[in-house]
């Protein structure tokens, strides 16, 4: 299921949509990281944002 972009709301914010790929590459160019390895991080920790981010920059 694709997001809804005319809800215009924060109920999303806090989790990463691992099937949209814009999503995944807007986090992996933000922490210098490659989709792959946001990927992994959904995979191991789950889709909370907080989680994939602490996950991936405890990684480096």
């Amino acid at each position: 299921m694709t997001d809804n972009k005319n809800k215009k709301d924060a109920r999303d914010r806090n989790q990463v949509a691992g099937g949209e790929s814009y999503e995944v590459d807007y986090l992996a160019k933000e922490l210098g990281v490659t989709r792959q390895q946001v990927e992994e991080a959904i995979k191991s920790v789950g889709n909370g944002r907080e989680d994939v981010m602490n996950y991936l920059k405890n990684k480096k």
